[in-house]
C-alpha cells in the first residue's frame, strides 16, 4: 500500500509539475540549440578580424543553458519516477538536484544581469575596430571588409553611430551593398543599434524562461519535501 489522503494528491501533484518541469527543460534545450545555430549570431559571432576572433561571452552563456535544459530534463524524469515509486531515497535525491540547480540558475542570473551590456558593447567594439580599418584602408583592410559587410548584411544596417558611420551609405559602397540613401535616411540603421537589438531580445527570451523555471523549482521543492515526511510518517511503512 502506499500513501493517502492528502499526501497521495501532493504525490500526483508533484508528478505533475515534474512533468512540467521536464517539458520545460526539453524546451530549453531546444531553445538553447536555436540560439546558438541562430544564422544571426553565428554569421557575426564566428567572424575573424586579423588574428582577433569575435568576442563568444554570448555562447559561454549558450552552453551552460543547454547544460542545465539537459539535466532538467534528466531531473525532470528522476523527480516523476521518485514521485510514482514513493521513495524517499531518490525524492531526497530529486530535492538535492533541484537545490543545485537553483543556486546555479541564481548565480547565472546574476553573471547575465552583470554582462547584459557587456555582450552588445564587446561586439560593438569589435564591428568598431572592424570599420575604422575596412574605412581607413589598413594593412588588413580586406579582411576588414569582408567582416564589416557580413555584418552590414546579416543586421540589414551601415555605420556605428559616428560622423564617418553616418556617412558612409553615401561614398563607401563597397561597405554598404544595399540601398545606401535609404539606409542613410533611416533612424534605425546604425548598426549599433542592430546589435544592441539581437542580444537584447535573445537576453530577454533566456530571463523570461529562467523566473518560469524559479517559479516551477520552488513548488517542486516544496512538494517533494511534503512528499518525503508523508511518506516517512505514513502508517503503511
Amino acid at each position: 500500500m502506499g500513501v493517502e489522503g492528502c499526501t497521495k494528491c501532493i504525490k500526483y501533484l508533484l508528478f505533475v509539475f515534474n512533468f512540467i518541469f521536464w517539458l520545460a527543460g526539453g524546451i530549453i534545450l531546444g531553445v538553447a540549440l536555436w540560439l546558438r545555430h541562430d544564422s544571426q549570431t553565428t554569421n557575426i559571432l564566428y567572424l575573424q578580424l586579423g588574428e582577433k576572433q569575435a568576442p563568444n561571452t554570448f555562447y559561454v552563456g549558450i552552453y551552460i543553458l543547454i547544460a542545465v535544459g539537459a539535466v532538467m530534463m534528466f531531473v525532470g524524469f528522476l523527480g516523476c519516477y521518485g514521485a510514482i515509486q514513493e521513495s524517499q531515497c531518490l525524492l531526497g535525491t530529486f530535492f538535492t538536484c533541484l537545490v543545485i540547480l537553483f543556486a546555479c540558475e541564481v548565480a547565472a542570473g546574476i553573471w547575465g544581469f552583470v554582462n547584459k551590456d557587456q555582450i552588445a558593447k564587446d561586439v560593438k567594439q569589435f564591428y568598431d575596430q572592424a570599420f575604422q580599418q575596412a574605412v581607413m584602408g589598413d594593412l588588413d583592410s580586406n579582411n576588414a571588409k569582408a567582416v564589416v559587410r557580413t555584418f552590414h548584411e546579416t543586421l540589414d544596417c551601415c555605420g556605428p553611430d559616428t560622423v564617418i558611420g553616418t556617412l558612409a551609405p553615401l561614398w563607401r559602397e563597397d561597405l554598404c551593398s544595399k540601398d545606401f540613401l535609404k539606409s542613410f535616411l533611416q533612424a534605425d540603421a546604425s548598426c549599433h543599434k542592430k546589435i544592441d537589438e539581437l542580444f537584447s531580445g535573445k537576453l530577454y527570451l533566456i530571463g523570461i524562461a529562467a523566473i518560469v523555471v524559479a517559479v516551477i523549482m520552488i513548488f517542486e521543492m516544496i512538494l517533494s519535501m511534503v512528499l518525503c515526511c508523508g511518506i516517512r510518517n505514513s502508517s503503511v511503512y
